[in-house]
């Protein structure tokens, strides 16, 4: 089963960007979007209900914001919309199970903006954290993918040191990072390309940072134990992220029993 993570920046603009001929070419089973800032009505006609997928699309109630969901190609079950059933007017996140597996697109909020836009992430990483440890205890697969919004380690990052006092770096975020994994996570697409600097998959538009990749790797495919135990393979498509977003995919590969349920 391969499984891809794309903050897409905006579907309709990554639609006239090429977005449907990178998705051909990486021919994932499952998508998970974030970021998608539309409503499905407001897409083409043939990309509300594409051919050959089963969509459950979560957009933000606030019209051009944030906004998830996930596409399947296998047979899909729908599992919910939130953290613990509770309202998720921003649309950050959505459940499935496909053959087995269960599969979160997860849109953590930036706090770049401001201060009272890290209030609101932090507040939203206090939710998510022991929810997260709940989910990572299942006797069955479970991914966690999206863009999370903060580089784990330095080697997340190309600049770390001049970013210590910036949001997505800050120390307590990386902490929390760590008390994540800690939690019975496995970070698959780091466990696979091991102690390099990146794979980035987000690029600034400044400083001419996407064509140098001075990134920062901050969408994330994370497994509980059992569903590292069937990874296979990863990998970041990063020329998508310069022509489509400015995000880059990232999907891994896992071994699954296609009679599994």
């Amino acid at each position: 089963m391969r499984i891809t993570t794309w903050n897409v920046n905006g579907l309709r603009a990554a639609l006239k960007k090429g977005f449907g001929d990178c998705l051909a070419r990486i021919s994932p089973d499952v998508l998970l979007l974030q970021e998608i800032r539309s409503l499905p009505e407001q897409l083409p006609p043939e990309w509300i209900d594409p051919e050959g997928w089963t969509v459950y699309w979560h957009p933000a109630e606030k019209k051009g914001y944030a906004g998830t969901a996930i596409w399947s190609r296998l047979p899909v079950e729908f599992l919910g919309f939130g953290i613990d059933g509770k309202p998720d007017p921003d649309g950050r996140v959505v459940s499935a199970r496909v053959q087995g597996v269960h599969v979160v697109s997860v849109y953590l909020p930036s706090g770049s903006a401001g201060p009272a836009q890290q209030q609101s992430k932090e507040a939203w990483m206090k939710r998510f954290l022991p929810w997260a440890r709940k989910m990572a205890q299942s006797d069955n697969p479970v991914i966690l993918g999206g863009d999370l919004n903060i580089a784990h380690t330095e080697q997340d990052i190309f600049y770390a040191k001049g970013n210590e006092k910036n949001s997505g770096f800050l120390p307590h975020e990386r902490q929390w990072f760590t008390r994540l994994l800690k939690a019975g996570w496995h970070d698959l697409v780091r466990g696979h390309f091991g102690a390099i600097d990146g794979p980035y998959s987000w690029w600034s538009n400044r400083g001419n940072a996407r064509q140098l990749d001075r990134g920062w790797r901050i969408d994330y495919l994370l497994g509980n134990e059992r569903a590292s135990q069937k990874f296979q393979d990863a990998s970041v498509d990063r020329a998508a992220g310069i022509t489509v977003s400015d995000h880059a995919p990232v999907t891994i590969d896992l071994e699954i029993d296609p009679t599994d349920r």
